[in-house]
């Protein structure tokens, strides 16, 4: 499960608040919900498939987590 904190998305920079891991009502897959930690004009909560939250994406020809842990 991921960990609550402050995580840095690794190809925009932006920065978001995870809340907690949800169970998807139908599914029962795994969510990170997660908070927008600046003005997003479309939404300030977010969820994600864990999987996808937890993954790596290349930036820059390099293989790095999607989103990058900074702090508690």
């Amino acid at each position: 499960m991921t960990k609550p904190g402050i995580y840095k998305h690794s190809k925009k920079g932006t920065l978001y608040r995870v809340i907690g891991t949800a169970a998807h009502s139908e599914t029962l897959e795994l969510m990170v919900v997660y908070e927008a930690q600046y003005e997003n004009p479309v939404s300030k909560l977010w969820a994600r498939p864990a999987e996808m939250f937890e993954d790596s994406v290349e930036v820059e020809g390099q293989k790095v987590p999607r989103f990058q842990f900074v702090q508690e």
